[in-house]
């Protein structure tokens, strides 16, 4: 049975646990024996009996000869056989043996289990780790059956193994790095979005940062031995906290966990007093459902975001696209963001007009791109806290959102206060000049929906002394491994999509190195246009313990100094709490790039302006140099 409810749907996929099994031709058994009295939800079985090879039987007329499977299709319903079995490809296979009698046996096999386990209508097969140093006519096989499957997963096993003197011209036997046997299996398969990764998670674990890249990929399963558990104090299998940590990393990225192994913990006989029969591994169950179970629950903000994880979407350009009613109603539940805009409005009111000439002076604040009047109603708040007077203008273009502001200064009683301003901020020319100018025109990138060029326009009606809130912002970008999205954006099968910046909850994303500043935007800025060409020549190092990873795009984030020490942002190291308005951005490679410890990562980004539009260009010079991308006639924003 599932693990466990706690945790939420949030989880589902987690849910379930597998137990590994030898071959047996009673399936009916195996099934009862693991899931019935085991209380396991399904078995990764062998399909085919191990002592079978087409070459023996070749004389004898391979064609017609009965396959020797684990049991016929009708011991179990269509459902069992899809919800409860997992196939598991023969471990002996070879399909770069320089043995050609293997190498043949080898591929004939696979192709014949796979057939077998379409026909069962299973939903994935282990493929065995590949054996030796070249995996190339492996791979290649693989790739050809993936091209007919329709439903049929694919899980490559892995051994979870990097040991520190790992180089790249290693000649010892086995695999020093494991990752670079996935890396290098996936990449020679063209058709890689239907393959994924289950590892074998041993007694010893690489290190932290080793273990971080498998974050960005798709790891499907965990195989844990049973070596692998240590004994607590009332004689009980237990993980240690490394272990239990990667496990719950796994559960957190839909991984689910598959028991290995012989039982190595004897309780049964001690604490069991009746004869019903036992399965071996259950404690190691009861002790992996009792991690997932320990879990904490996702925050409610969290729940609400679960659909947007790792789901590609096109930014805002709210300059050229009025805003829907849902949109904004999705932003103003953003209670944080307002409150940071709210200190930064009463740090700057305070500023302006010192006490004793508060119930003097009226500060004259204007919104720009009011929208429904969250800030609006910020800034009053501040004025109301700090005791100060204020008039506002709500400039705003979208005719719609105009009527909410109309209707919202009525019923709040704001008429001698607010003045509502229908037009593009670019365009109106104000009857006074305003102390403090107020916008939230920042997007995920920080100034990719115009922000710059948005507060370049409108400063003209700003005092020579006054305040802009943000008085600046940064764009950030890191490399990341993310294997979903990079297969995202490729199953489009076009240029244009990977030329497209997204923006995306990241969730399945293994972030390789610290974020680094690209462009920074400061407001009021009478000296120079904001939107003249920007660019920025940026170098990334993999931590030295970290083994090799591969880069598939940057996830880029914002920063901003809102007023003196109020900042509002995303950036990883310095993001606001809990706000929910921004989700990062990211910036597909069409061809990742394999990175190395020793090795930087040199990327290059250019902020590009024309007469209507603004547009971003990418591309990494080294160690492997790639196309330049360029969102100009995609991705880009317009409306100047």
């Amino acid at each position: 049975m599932p693990l466990g409810e706690r945790g939420g749907w949030e989880r589902s996929e987690s849910r379930y646990c597998g137990v590994e099994t030898d071959f047996s031709d009673d399936v009916t058994y195996l099934l009862n024996f693991n899931i019935s009295t085991g209380g396991f939800d399904y078995v990764l079985a062998p399909l085919m009996n191990p002592s079978y090879r087409p070459s023996l039987v070749e004389g004898n007329g391979v064609d017609t000869q009965v396959l020797p499977v684990s049991g016929s299709d009708l011991v179990l319903s269509p459902s069992q056989w899809s919800s409860h079995v997992v196939g598991k490809i023969s471990s002996w296979i070879d399909l770069d043996s320089e043995d050609e009698v293997l190498r043949m046996d080898s591929e004939t096999t696979l192709k014949q289990e796979i057939a077998w386990a379409t026909h069962l209508s299973l939903q994935a097969c282990l493929l065995p780790t590949p054996k030796g140093k070249s995996c190339a006519n492996y791979a290649r096989c693989v790739n050809q059956i993936l091209q007919g499957l329709t439903t049929l997963q694919l899980w490559l096993r892995v051994p979870l193994v990097k040991s520190d003197g790992d180089s790249m011209d290693d000649t010892s036997e086995g695999p020093k790095d494991s990752w670079k046997l996935w890396n290098s299996f996936r990449l020679l398969c063209e058709h890689d979005s239907k393959l994924s990764v289950a590892l074998d998670v041993l007694s010893t674990l690489p290190s932290e940062t080793s273990l971080g890249r498998w974050m960005g990929e798709s790891v499907r399963a965990a195989i844990v031995s049973t070596d692998s558990f240590l004994t607590n104090a009332r004689g009980y299998p237990c993980l240690s906290k490394r272990h239990q940590k990667l496990i719950a990393g796994f559960f957190d990225h839909a991984a689910q966990v598959v028991i290995s192994g012989k039982s190595v913990h004897n309780l049964q006989k001690s604490h069991d007093s009746n004869t019903e029969e036992k399965h071996p591994l259950r404690t190691y169950l009861d002790y992996v459902a009792y991690l997932f179970q320990k879990m904490e629950p996702l925050p409610e903000q969290e729940r609400i975001e679960l659909g947007y994880r790792d789901f590609l979407q096109a930014p805002l350009q709210p300059l050229m696209d009025n805003l829907e009613a849902q949109t904004y109603e999705t932003f103003e539940r953003d209670s944080v963001k307002y409150i940071q805009y709210q200190r930064a409005v009463e740090k700057a009111l305070v500023d302006r007009v010192p006490d004793e000439k508060a119930s003097e002076l009226t500060t004259v604040l204007m919104v720009v791109g009011a929208g429904r009047g969250p800030l609006v109603r910020a800034s009053l708040q501040a004025a109301e806290e700090t005791g100060r007077k204020l008039k506002v203008y709500a400039v705003e273009k979208n005719p719609n959102a105009v009527v909410t502001l109309h209707n919202l200064v009525k019923m709040e009683g704001w008429q001698d206060i607010v003045t509502i301003i229908s037009c593009d901020m670019r365009f109106w020319n104000a009857t006074e000049q305003a102390d403090i100018l107020v916008s939230e025109l920042l997007g995920s990138f920080g100034d990719n929906e115009l922000s710059p060029e948005c507060l370049d326009g409108a400063q003209r009606f700003l005092k020579p002394d006054g305040i802009s809130i943000p008085s600046s912002y940064t764009s950030f970008i890191q490399p990341v491994t993310a294997s979903k999205l990079y297969n995202d954006v490729k199953a489009h099968k076009d240029l244009a999509h990977f030329e497209t910046a997204y923006v995306v909850k990241l969730h399945s994303v293994a972030k390789l190195a610290p974020s680094q500043d690209v462009f920074t935007f400061t407001h009021p800025n009478f000296s120079t246009k904001s939107n003249n060409q920007r660019y920025k020549k940026l170098q990334f190092n993999l931590p030295s313990d970290s083994g090799s990873a591969l880069v598939h795009g940057f996830a880029g984030y914002f920063d901003s100094v809102l007023y003196k020490d109020v900042h509002l942002g995303i950036e990883p190291t310095t993001a606001t709490p809990n706000m929910f308005s921004w989700f990062p951005i990211f910036f597909p490679l069409r061809k990742p790039v394999e990175l190395h410890p020793d090795t930087p990562l040199e990327v290059h980004f250019w902020r590009c302006c024309g007469s209507s539009k603004v547009w971003y260009e990418w591309s990494v010079s080294s160690p492997t140099p790639s196309p330049m991308h360029n969102t100009n006639g995609r991705s880009y924003w317009v409306g100047l």
